[in-house]
Order: C-alpha cells, then sequence, then structure tokens
C-alpha cells in the first residue's frame, strides 16, 4: 500500500510539483531569513570573537553594548590589576575616527589600540605582514575587507577599479601620519567599518583629546580561578561591571534585540514564509486529495481501515516535506556560499536547519490533517454513484 501511496501521488505531477514548489519556497525563505538574522547579530559581537585571548571584559557600568564606549580613567586598570585573583590586565582602546585618504575623501574607522607591551586583543589572522611590526613608529594594520573597499586608493586610469590599499601605503587618521604594515583578516562589523590597529599610546594620540580615553581593561584570571568568579571579584572591588565574552556577548545581543527593530521585520518575514508554505501546501494537497477520492473510496470499499488510509496521506505527505525541505535548504545554502562574498551577512546554524525541517513537518502535518478529515468521512459508496 505505501507503494500504491507513493504511485497515486506522483501520478499527478502537476500536483506533486505544486506541493513540492509550496514547501520549498517555504524551507527556503524560513532558512534564508533566520540565517541572514543570526549572521547580522553574530555582526555585532564579531569584534569581541576576534579578541579570544583575554576571558575577562572590564568597563564602565553604563555600557550596555561593545559600541557603546564608554571611556574610564587610566587608574582603572591599576586597580583591576590589584584585585586577588586577577592575572594581568591591560587596556585597550576602541573609538571611530575619520581616516583622510589620498584622494582627499573622509571615511569613518574603527580604530583599535592595542596594549603597547604585549599587544593582547590583536587581529586573529594576518594575512600580510606582523603584528610585532605596530612597534615601528607610526605603523597600523588596516582589516582587508577595509583596505580592498572604503580605504582603497584611486583608480591610477578615470574609470578604472580602485587599487587595495597595500603595506607601505599611509593614511592620515585625525590630521596624524600612519603607515600601513599589515593586512588582517577580522569578523565584519555591524555597522561594516573599516578596522585599523595600532597599539594603544599612537590610538590615544590620534584620538581627540578627552580626560578619559580607556575604553576597555582586558583581563585573564589566575590559575585555578574561574572567570566567572574573577570578574565577580572586580565588580565588587573596584564597582566597575566585569564581564566573561560570553557574557559580553549575550548583553550585546540583548541590546540589539530589545532596542532596534531588526527581530520583528526578520520574525515577520520568517511567519510570512510559514504561512504562504503552509496556504500553497496545505490548498495543494487538499486538491491533490480531492482529486483521487474515488481511489481512496475504492479502497474503503474493498475493506481497507480509516488507519490504514490516513497512513498512505502521511506516507504522502512526509514524502512531500522530505523533497521539499532539502530543495529549499539546498537553495538557502547556495545562495548563502554566493552572497558570503558580499555585504549581506549570513549564517547557516544547525538549529536553524533542525528549527526549518520543524516548521515544514508542521506545514506537511496541517495539509495532512486537511486531507484526512475528508478522507475519514468519506463513505465508500460514492465510488458506485
Amino acid at each position: 500500500m505505501n507503494v500504491f501511496a507513493i504511485r497515486i501521488l506522483m501520478g499527478d505531477r502537476a500536483k506533486y510539483i505544486g506541493i513540492v514548489i509550496g514547501l520549498t519556497f517555504a524551507a527556503l525563505l524560513m532558512t534564508q531569513q533566520m540565517s541572514i538574522f543570526v549572521g547580522l547579530m553574530s555582526r555585532t559581537f564579531g569584534f569581541i570573537t576576534d579578541t579570544s585571548l583575554p576571558q575577562i571584559w572590564v568597563m564602565d557600568p553604563k555600557v550596555q553594548f561593545i559600541d557603546d564606549v564608554k571611556p574610564m580613567q587610566d587608574t582603572e586598570l591599576l586597580r583591576v590589576r590589584g584585585v586577588e585573583g586577577v592575572e594581568w590586565a591591560v587596556p585597550l582602546y576602541k573609538g571611530l575616527l575619520k581616516a583622510r585618504l589620498s584622494n582627499g575623501a573622509f571615511q569613518n574607522c574603527i580604530v583599535v589600540g592595542l596594549d603597547d607591551a604585549t599587544l593582547i586583543g590583536g587581529p586573529p589572522e594576518m594575512v600580510e605582514g606582523r603584528l610585532e611590526d605596530l612597534r615601528r613608529a607610526e605603523s597600523v594594520i588596516v582589516d582587508e575587507v577595509g583596505a580592498n573597499g572604503k580605504l582603497a586608493k584611486p583608480p591610477a586610469v578615470p574609470g578604472g577599479k580602485p587599487q587595495p590599499l597595500r603595506v607601505g601605503d599611509t593614511l592620515e587618521l585625525n590630521d596624524h601620519r600612519a603607515v600601513v604594515v599589515g593586512i588582517a583578516r577580522v569578523s565584519r562589523t555591524f555597522q561594516s567599518q573599516p578596522v585599523v590597529y595600532t597599539t594603544y599610546s599612537r590610538a590615544t594620540a590620534f584620538a581627540p583629546r578627552e580626560r578619559k580615553l580607556l575604553s576597555f581593561i582586558l583581563a585573564q584570571p589566575a590559575p585555578g580561578i574561574s572567570a566567572d568568579e574573577a570578574a565577580e571579584r572586580i565588580r565588587t572591588r573596584t564597582g566597575l561591571a566585569a564581564y566573561t565574552a560570553p557574557e559580553f556577548k549575550w548583553l550585546t545581543v540583548t541590546y540589539f534585540l530589545k532596542y532596534t527593530g531588526i527581530p520583528i521585520n526578520f520574525g515577520i518575514s520568517t511567519l510570512l514564509g510559514f504561512i504562504v508554505g503552509t496556504v500553497i501546501a496545505g490548498q495543494t494537497f487538499y486538491n491533490f486529495t480531492l482529486d483521487n477520492i474515488r481511489q481512496f473510496g475504492a479502497l474503503k470499499a474493498m475493506g481497507a481501515t480509516n488507519l490504514l488510509l490516513l497512513r498512505m496521506i502521511l506516507l504522502q505527505a512526509t514524502v512531500v516535506g522530505f523533497v521539499g525541505y532539502g530543495l529549499g535548504v539546498g537553495a538557502a545554502t547556495l545562495f548563502g556560499s554566493t552572497a558570503g562574498r558580499s555585504e549581506l551577512a549570513f549564517l547557516l546554524l544547525p538549529q536553524t536547519l533542525v528549527v526549518s525541517a520543524l516548521a515544514v513537518g508542521v506545514i506537511c502535518t496541517l495539509s495532512a490533517v486537511v486531507s484526512m478529515w475528508k478522507v475519514v468521512f468519506l463513505e465508500p459508496a460514492v465510488v458506485f454513484k
């Protein structure tokens, strides 16, 4: 009977393809929108991910997310270093400065100042040059995407392509000369601004003069002490906010979920995919059942039970569900691999695939239930009318 059910399903090619297309579109739209949402959220804390060595981030208590920099006095660094259970603590500058390009144009850049002695907090991967080259005079390291894009030099000939920024080229950061000594590969930022690394002392010299310039303190717990315990000690002794890296990531994500319209926008798109898929697949599957009602009636007249017929309908719904889900997820993955080379944020997680599979399963179940209702109350005599 299972083979017979599959033959009935695929016998009407038009409706079979219509059901598959509906489920494919639903799976594609839901997977795509959720992956873009996850990718966008991951960009909000990309800088924390790149700064992987320190386990604790110390900051002003009023900081709400990674880009909400509220500078502290430099003396706070000494207070954190004096907390029992802290192995080491280093300063970190993070600010938005204007870079003047060779053609006279200005471009906002995220400038990161690393501890002069240790260079802790540097980029995760160097494409050209070395991190130690930051100890040279006037040196900076630029991220790869920024060097090839917003910080690129003008075309050599009119109408040509911009020339990527290379090692040895110069910039002006807040009227200070900066020499590029390296190109790094970093996570994309939420605002897609170029990232420029330099030393802490040089970054504070580039920045406009203020009484407070210390953005964050990066700390490491002593051996035998957990990061949570060390962070609690820092909060108690200094009155500053101290978070472990996962806690700071979640704080950043929570801010964007709570105070921006991103979740509701992507949530509506995902819901529309679910509704459209349900309507198309449900209506087409119901019409398919009506067109084959005589076959089900004949089987019922020959002694087939309602349970057997329901199993056949569930099998048909499962088959189209697997096919539609596979095609939809495959199309979303192909889209993501293509979009990975652009500015579009896309991150496909296993959890996203599970959620999409459950949603497609619900769509197939609802479609099958509508069709089952007609078959359960079907009178076998309809075949002989």
